[in-house]
């Protein structure tokens, strides 16, 4: 079986493959993620997500056999209310999973009612639109500390030769009180910040990322790390491999500069 990368990715706003006009806007973001699948050295046994949007006391493991829904947004039409992705979770994997995080010496547990969240649901209905790939997710915790969000990208490495595409989703940039032209200073200079870093080997790189809140503009673009902080996951799981941008743009609502990355 062939090692499967891992991928930080930029997740878009809401349900945006749902909705025509931002769909139009995010086309770059949607070639990107559409390409992925064919990037892969084989089909992946299942998708593990780890999403900005769940966070928890431990690194808790999504482990029903069928994941409900997360509609964890506000203000758009009453039928993004409605969306299905109804892809398989993965319940061996999970305890697989939790297995080696607990391992690593990680607080863990299995959660079974625990649901897709768009971060996980709007990129692979484009990724995979036939919903045919089993996924599931893993928490990330609340303090966001770098350090052990790497220890947990660590601790999932060995899924990546046992079948298992391992996905940090949420956005190179994440001031949801910041877009247009006021936005296009401090996410243009962080994520050229953030494009020097990646290109960096991969001790530098690291180290790097844990000083993250150093970087130009960093707590503009980042009030809060949750969106950051599933870059740490993959690089962690890919340490040693090199990184490629995979997606950029620029003047996203108006203003923003955000991308994503490959490793391995």
């Amino acid at each position: 079986m062939s090692r499967q990368p891992t991928y930080f990715i930029s997740h878009g706003g809401g349900p945006w493959p749902w909705m025509p006009q931002m769909r139009g806007m995010l086309k770059n973001l949607e070639a990107s993620l559409a390409a992925m699948p064919a990037e892969l050295p084989e089909p992946p046994k299942a998708v593990l997500v780890v999403s900005g949007h769940w966070e928890d006391d431990d690194f808790a493991v999504m482990s029903s056999p069928k994941p409900p829904m997360v509609y964890d947004y506000g203000g758009f039409p009453p039928e993004m209310y409605q969306i299905s992705y109804p892809a398989p979770g993965a319940p061996d994997l999970a305890a697989r999973t939790a297995s080696l995080i607990a391992e690593a010496g990680l607080p863990t547990r299995l959660d079974a009612t625990q649901g897709f969240d768009h971060g996980t649901y709007a990129p692979l209905a484009v990724m995979y639109p036939q919903a045919d790939v089993p996924v599931y997710q893993v928490a990330i915790q609340h303090r966001y500390d770098p350090a052990r969000h790497f220890a947990l990208g660590r601790a999932l490495a060995p899924l990546r030769d046992e079948g298992v595409l391992i996905v940090g989703s949420g956005l190179s940039y994440h001031n949801l009180r910041l877009f247009g032209p006021a936005a296009r200073t401090p996410s243009e200079a962080f994520d050229h910040w953030l494009s020097g870093v990646m290109a960096m080997p991969s001790d530098q790189r690291t180290a790097a990322l844990a000083d993250w809140a150093q970087a130009p503009h960093a707590r503009v673009c980042h009030p809060r790390e949750d969106h950051l902080v599933p870059l740490f996951v993959a690089l962690g799981a890919a340490e040693g491999d090199k990184a490629t941008r995979s997606y950029h743009d620029e003047f996203l609502f108006g203003g923003v500069t955000a991308s994503s990355y490959r490793m391995g």
